[in-house]
């Protein structure tokens, strides 16, 4: 039976209620709630299993990883906190788990465009502030439809999907920018540039990986493409957004609002002005946290790993 190490099981079983039984059957499992780095060395000798959730695996810790192990399991489905280059020097396989938080993240997303065009957050901090001016005077905040507007989707992977599944459901019209083009059996789901999609959605989603391509793709000059009225939504990776150019193009007016459930550092800092943004939805990288998620994410581990063990890897991110 092959060893296996959680390293920081803590960041999906923090609640202590995951059934982590689909893993103990299938290998020897031993789990740690935390690591730093030097306890990282410590733990993973003798084992050929390493999974981890975010946790940064650079080349100068990767380099010193024991001949036994085999296998690193990203816990998620982005893995640009593991040095691809790195494990493969060391014939190390990375693999990961996409899909099982489509649910979570496109109900989230849906959420935000829901919240934002109705203001509900804004009008909940109102009330908050004593002010009441909504319930006695007249209605003073953005309030419309989603029904005809338009949703711009980068990245069209499980989550992008599930995203614009849900919207034509609300009959929202959907342009989408992916690295691949897809077909559509619906005249009003349609392939765009990146340029049109800033230029003509009212509200936009981002579903795609962080990678040097991908880093700060939304930057002041593409926030200047977009409507004045329109909202960005990221629930992808904090870094696909400069948020520098972001809260200046929100403080100038130049879009309406963001809803962020990722940030470009997380945890974000208690001091930055995003909090103190009228126009902006934050939350901590929720997205994944469902149960269901996290537990689907249990048993999504459990299969990639039983098909290494069976010499037939999946989801395999190194080759």
């Amino acid at each position: 039976m092959k060893n296996t190490v959680f390293l920081n099981s803590n960041r999906v079983d923090f609640d202590g209620k995951l059934d982590f039984s689909p893993l103990e059957n299938i290998t020897s499992l031993t789990k740690y709630n935390h690591s730093s780095d030097n306890e990282i060395l410590q733990r993973i000798q003798n084992q050929n299993i390493i999974i981890t959730k975010e946790m940064p695996l650079g080349s100068d810790l990767i380099n010193k990883f024991p001949d036994s192990v085999e296998l690193i399991c990203e816990a998620g489905t982005g893995y640009n906190n593991i040095d691809i280059e790195a494990a493969k020097a060391k014939n190390i396989l990375v693999c990961n788990l996409p899909g099982y938080s489509t649910e979570g993240v496109a109900q989230l997303v849906i959420g935000f465009i829901l919240d934002l065009s109705s203001s509900i957050s804004i009008q909940q901090n109102m009330i908050r502030q004593g002010n009441f001016n909504n319930f006695t005077k007249h209605l003073g905040v953005p309030h419309s439809e989603v029904k005809g507007k338009t949703l711009g989707v980068i990245g069209s992977g499980s989550i992008g999907k599930q995203v614009i599944k849900v919207a034509r459901a609300l009959d929202m019209n959907i342009l989408v920018y992916s690295r691949t083009l897809k077909q559509w059996n619906d005249d009003k789901i349609q392939n765009a540039s990146l340029e049109t999609l800033l230029k003509e959605s009212d509200f936009i989603t981002i579903h795609c990986p962080l990678t040097e391509q991908t880093k700060h793709i939304i930057n002041k000059d593409n926030l200047k493409i977009m409507k004045s009225s329109a909202f960005i939504i990221n629930t992808a990776r904090g870094a696909i957004i400069n948020e520098i150019d972001l809260i200046e193009a929100l403080k100038k007016g130049l879009i309406a609002g963001a809803a962020l459930d990722v940030q470009e550092v997380e945890p974000l800092s208690k001091e930055s002005v995003l909090f103190l943004m009228d126009n902006v939805i934050i939350t901590p990288h929720i997205g994944w946290k469902c149960l269901e998620s996290r537990q689907r994410l249990i048993d999504y581990l459990a299969s990639n790993i039983k098909a290494f063990i069976d010499g037939k890897p999946i989801n395999i991110v190194s080759n």
